[in-house]
C-alpha cells in the first residue's frame, strides 16, 4: 500500500485483498454518497466478483481520504495482455464500469484521484471501460494532465421507468395492442409472479441459473454463466445486495412451479434487468417472455420515476420493439508521457474495429462476423 497527500486530501494504492474486504461498511457509505454510481459499484458486487475472478497479486485500488473518511475510489487490478494496463474490476460479467465519487468532496476529490491514478499509469495504461454517460469518470478524465482519449465502447438500451400500460403507450398502434394480447395471455395462461424475500434470495438465483441452462440447451450460449465461478459471485453477491435494497429476485409461477426466475440491479438512476431464466415449457405454451419480464419489473413503476430501466448491454432485435433509447457507453484511456505509446496501440485498435464495424453495416456483400 502506498500513500501521498494531494490539496488536505490523502491517496493510496491499496493491494491487500484483506483490506478490500474489510472496506465495506466504508465503502458502502461512499457509494451511497455518489450519484452516480450504479449496482455494479457497490461493494458487495466488486469484493465478489474479485474472490471469483480476481488474480493475487494484480489488486490496485485508488483510495481518496478526507480526515480519514473515504470520499473517492477507483477498483482497480493490474493486466499484462494485450497492453500492460491498468482495467476497472469487474470483466465482462459488469455492465457499467465507474469510480466512485463523493459529491460533498467535489471537484478536490476528482483531481486527487487523477493523481493517484497518474501514479499507476507511469508503468501501464489506465484503460477504464463501460463507463455510463454522466459517471464519475468523466469528471477524472477531465482532470488528467497527461495523454487521453474517450472512445465510445459498448451500445446498451434504455427505457423509461414507467409502468406497463406506460411503456405500451409509447409504441405504435399495431404493435401496442399485440403486446397487450400477450400480456392478457399470461393471466389466462395463470402465469404468476413474486418478490423473492432476503432469504429465499439464494435459492431463487440458484434456480434462475438452472433455468438458464435449460433455456439455452443447444443453443449459443455465453460459457461462462454455465461455470461453477460464475454461481458462486451471483451467489455471494446477490444475497447482500438483495438485502440492502440493490437487487431482487422475482420468481415466476406455472401451475404453482417455479418456471422463471428474473435478476435485476437496483440504485436510485438505475433499474437494470440483469439474468434471467426461463423453463422451455414457456416457449411451447408461447409465452412471451420479455413482455412478462417487463410486466412484472415495473409492476410497482409509478410517473415520474427518476430512473431509466436498462435493458444492460447488447442491441439484440427483440429488444428494439420497445422503442428503446440509444445509450453508449465511454471508454477512458488515460496515460503519461511515458505510456502513451499504449494509448496510441489502443486507440488505434478501437479505431480500426469501429470502422470495421461501419464496414460491415453499409456494404452488403461483407460477411457479418459480429
Amino acid at each position: 500500500m502506498t500513500a501521498t497527500v494531494t490539496r488536505a486530501l490523502s491517496v493510496e494504492v491499496c493491494t491487500d485483498e484483506r483490506a478490500f474486504a474489510a472496506l465495506a461498511g466504508q465503502w458502502d457509505r461512499l457509494h451511497r454518497a455518489s450519484p452516480s454510481a450504479t449496482a455494479f459499484q457497490s461493494h458487495a458486487w466488486l469484493h465478489s466478483w474479485w474472490v471469483s475472478y480476481g488474480v493475487p497479486g494484480r489488486l490496485r485500488l485508488v483510495l481518496v481520504r478526507r480526515e480519514g473518511e473515504l470520499v473517492a475510489a477507483a477498483p482497480l487490478m493490474r493486466v499484462h495482455r494485450p497492453l500492460p494496463a491498468v482495467v476497472p474490476l469487474g470483466g465482462t460479467i459488469t455492465d457499467f464500469c465507474d469510480v466512485l465519487l463523493d459529491e460533498s468532496a467535489g471537484a478536490p476529490a476528482a483531481a486527487a484521484l487523477a493523481d493517484g491514478l497518474a501514479d499507476l499509469a507511469r508503468t501501464a495504461l489506465v484503460d477504464f471501460r463501460e463507463v455510463r454517460p454522466g459517471g464519475a469518470m468523466e469528471r477524472v478524465h477531465l482532470c488528467w494532465r497527461g495523454p487521453r482519449r474517450r472512445l465510445p465502447d459498448s451500445v446498451c438500451l434504455e427505457l423509461p421507468a414507467l409502468p406497463m400500460e406506460g411503456l405500451v403507450g409509447r409504441l405504435p398502434a399495431a404493435r401496442a395492442r399485440r403486446i397487450r394480447n400477450k400480456a392478457n395471455q399470461l393471466s389466462r395462461l395463470g402465469v404468476r409472479w413474486r418478490a423473492v424475500g432476503d432469504d429465499e434470495t439464494e435459492g431463487a438465483l440458484r434456480r434462475l441459473l438452472e433455468l438458464h441452462r435449460l433455456q439455452w440447451a443447444d443453443r449459443q450460449v455465453s460459457p461462462e454463466h454455465l461455470r461453477p465461478r460464475f454461481l458462486e459471485h451471483l451467489v455471494r453477491a446477490g444475497v447482500p445486495m438483495a438485502r440492502s435494497g440493490q437487487a431482487r429476485a422475482t420468481e415466476f409461477l406455472l401451475d404453482g412451479t417455479v418456471v422463471a426466475v428474473n435478476f435485476s440491479l437496483l440504485s436510485d438512476r438505475l433499474m437494470g434487468m440483469y439474468m434471467y431464466g426461463f423453463h422451455p415449457t414457456l416457449r411451447e405454451r408461447r409465452v412471451d417472455v420479455a413482455t412478462m419480464l417487463l410486466n412484472a419489473t415495473t409492476e410497482d413503476l409509478g410517473p415520474g420515476d427518476p430512473r431509466a430501466l436498462s435493458l444492460l448491454r447488447g442491441d439484440e432485435p427483440y429488444k428494439y420493439r420497445w422503442c428503446p433509447e440509444t445509450v453508449v457507453n465511454q471508454r477512458f484511456l488515460l496515460a503519461r508521457r511515458r505510456t502513451a505509446p499504449l494509448l496510441a496501440a489502443a486507440a488505434g485498435e478501437a479505431d480500426a474495429r469501429q470502422r470495421a464495424r461501419r464496414l460491415l453495416r453499409t456494404d452488403p456483400s461483407l460477411p457479418d462476423q459480429r
